[in-house]
């Protein structure tokens, strides 16, 4: 990968230092488990005060890459709040119908407290979470709403969802956790806490992208450097990420991403209070109270396959899906060849531009009055048509990531612009 774009004079010794720093940086992510949270690699701008800020030493962007990849904070506790504001219409409810759905709610078959559906809420509005960490197998995260509380503990082998509004419980085992995520394709862990997303932000820099010592901050009451993050190429939708990293610890403690389109941050977490002293040990004790009911994972995944009349496994979608389009449902098999579906999606353009290209083999979304009533309006809310060499089709946007779906089935995803879709669209014909 190519070197950062910096203000400091880098060698090429230093530029290997560098590289290899950022691929330890991802092996010190604070291991907060987090299920479902769809933000993915975004950062957060801090609103920090211009007054006041640490006189600490000079530091160069090399030097704090560096200190981030070295941080090994494996005790901590406090209280983080996360704001996500990706510009989307009010559904007026309609997102909490879907959920519920999709939860298999109405008829009993799901748990309020799975994580996996729970914890969608942080991707969207103002959220606080306390969170504690006591080395990879204690930690506990809880989602603190109105009057209830959502709390996810691991434990050594075990895993406990409590939902105190429901008084509904989910149990599963961290091994059978990871198979799972394995098995379904899914991330482990969804980013969540400034460390999580920095780790997502440091991937995606390359000679597109410019990172500089922007300062210094106060953050939770710790002495803090700015690490600022930009992008060199227009046709992004991402301005600039800001991460405040602990002086002392290496730790971020504050992570934001501000659009380019301007206005306020996309994305903004950071802890209001932290200790790096060791939690007491009850912290990450649980009982289910009495007369709460309780879910185990394998139940879930259980019921996943035989809810309601007429259900299907995924074993029998497949099929029916295969036998519809005549096609597999992953795509052709490559046999390790590059540039075939199973090596994941063609991409086109590079850096920040990067625009991932999927073929549905079916026809484009239908349009709002097609579909009617509030998911209907929802649909025209978001979507523009837009026609070019490629043909016509409707772009979803957001203030971070938009996607292209044509009328003849293929999706353009990144974080770019309209017009960058379209272009990347007419590049295929």
């Amino acid at each position: 990968m190519a070197p950062y774009a910096s203000d400091d004079s880098t060698t090429a010794g230093e530029v290997d230092d560098l590289r290899a720093g950022r691929r330890k940086a991802a092996r010190y992510i604070v291991p907060v488990t987090v299920v479902g949270v769809a933000a993915a690699t975004i950062g957060l701008v801090p609103a920090l005060a211009s007054s006041g800020d640490p006189d600490l030493p000079k530091i160069t962007a090399q030097q704090l890459i560096e200190k981030i990849a070295k941080s090994d904070v494996q005790q901590l506790s406090g209280t983080v709040k996360i704001s996500t504001d990706l510009g989307l219409p009010d559904l007026g409810g309609l997102e909490s119908s879907l959920a519920s759905g999709a939860m298999g709610s109405d008829s009993g078959d799901g748990s309020s407290a799975d994580p996996s559906a729970k914890l969608t809420a942080l991707a969207s509005g103002t959220h606080t979470l306390r969170v504690a960490l006591d080395g990879p197998d204690r930690q506990k995260l809880s989602l603190l709403e109105n009057a209830s509380e959502y709390s996810l503990i691991h434990n050594g082998k075990d895993v406990w969802g409590y939902d105190s509004k429901s008084n509904e419980v989910f149990h599963g085992s961290a091994e059978e956790s990871k198979a799972h995520d394995k098995r379904s394709g899914r991330s482990e862990e969804a980013p969540a806490t400034p460390k999580d997303l920095t780790e997502e932000a440091l991937k995606a820099v390359d000679d597109t992208t410019s990172v500089t010592v922007d300062g210094t901050a106060h953050v939770a009451g710790r002495d803090a450097y700015r690490l600022l993050i930009k992008p060199k190429q227009s046709g992004t939708t991402v301005g600039a990420i800001t991460v405040a990293v602990d002086a002392k610890t290496g730790m971020p403690l504050k992570f934001t991403l501000t659009p380019s389109s301007g206005g306020s941050a996309v994305i903004d977490a950071g802890f209001t209070q932290v200790s790096f002293a060791k939690p007491a040990s009850s912290t990450f004790d649980f009982t289910p109270p009495k007369g709460a009911k309780v879910t185990e994972e394998g139940e879930l995944e259980g019921a996943a396959g035989e809810h309601g009349k007429g259900s299907k496994s995924e074993d029998e979608f497949r099929k029916e899906f295969e036998k519809e389009f005549g096609k597999e449902l992953d795509g052709p098999k490559s046999e390790g060849k590059p540039g075939k579906a199973s090596d994941g999606p063609e991409v086109i353009g590079e850096g920040w531009n990067s625009v991932a290209v999927f073929d549905t083999g079916g026809e484009g979304v239908p349009s709002g009055a097609e579909v009617g009533g509030d998911m209907g309006g929802f649909l025209d809310s978001l979507g523009d048509k837009v026609t070019g060499k490629f043909g016509s089709g409707t772009v979803f946007k957001t203030r971070l990531i938009n996607a292209l779906i044509t009328d003849d089935g293929k999706v353009y995803v990144g974080a770019v612009d309209k017009n960058a879709l379209v272009k990347a669209a007419d590049s295929t014909k």
